[in-house]
């Protein structure tokens, strides 16, 4: 039997900790703090892409496996798919009316 798997997960839980920690300063940051809504939405935003990649490394293993440049292609690509459906969505959905 292999000695990983009956180990402790410590890097998961360290994982979820962090993640905790940035979704509760994200909450502390929109409910308790004066700041402007655009600044409040910038600070959002940039911890939630921090999230998005403790997730990817820690949860994910996306720096695991024999080659890791296959799994940053697959979520590069995953990502370049999702803007795409998101702003063909918004761009249908705004000037699609204008062909009738």
């Amino acid at each position: 039997m292999d000695k990983k798997t009956n180990a402790f997960p410590i890097s998961h839980v360290v994982g979820f900790v962090i993640s905790l920690v940035l979704t509760l300063a994200a909450a502390g940051i929109a409910l308790k703090t004066n700041l402007s809504f655009k600044v409040i939405m910038m600070i959002i935003g940039t911890l939630a892409v921090l999230q998005a990649a403790l997730q990817l490394t820690m949860f994910m293993h996306m720096n695991e496996g024999e080659d890791g440049k296959t799994q940053t292609i697959n979520v590069i690509y995953g990502i370049f798919t999702a803007i795409i459906i998101v702003a063909g969505t918004v761009w249908v959905m705004s000037f699609g009316m204008h062909s009738h």
